[in-house]
């Protein structure tokens, strides 16, 4: 069986650059499929695979807030949080331009720009998560903690 390549996205070139043990998970992407599609693909426990979310604030400032897959962000804690009146998901244009990724393949990872990122606290205590590499269809497996090496996120408590 031929061994598939893994395409070096900006967010692998991240990974690589930083010296973090990684473990390319690729699966078929569907539409609109979301965490429940790449869990079942994958057969892990959707809590496990992290989505990064792309929002914006009543200023129109962007944010990452990188979620558990089985989960929602309250949206009114996240404000509280952060002290701001409103946040709002981000649009899927200015998403993907601040990011330089394609929706549903936004990574945290080697985004265009650089952005405040916050983490669910719950997802750090966890051993390993899957989030994506950077590409529809393609999610890393890393230890949690490369979060906070490379990332530096603030951690909040806005899971739902």
């Amino acid at each position: 069986m031929a061994k598939e390549r893994i395409p070096a996205t900006q967010a692998i070139r991240q990974l690589k650059k930083h010296k973090i043990k990684f473990v390319p998970r690729p699966y078929k992407y569907e539409e609109k499929g979301g965490t429940r599609v790449s869990a079942r693909e994958l057969r892990i426990d959707e809590f496990l695979i992290i989505k990064t979310l792309v929002m914006e604030d009543d200023r129109d400032q962007a944010l990452i807030i990188l979620m558990h897959g089985s989960c929602e962000v309250s949206l009114k804690h996240l404000a509280r949080q952060l002290k701001v009146k409103q946040i709002n998901s981000c649009p899927v244009e200015k998403a993907e331009r601040l990011t330089g990724y394609q929706t549903g393949g936004i990574s945290p990872f080697g985004t265009k720009q650089t952005l405040p990122i916050y983490v669910e606290e719950s997802i750090l205590a966890l051993e390993k998560i899957c989030i994506n590499g950077g590409r529809r269809g393609l999610l890393v497996e890393i230890d949690p903690l490369a979060l906070v090496k490379i990332l530096h996120p603030k951690p909040v408590s806005v899971a739902v």
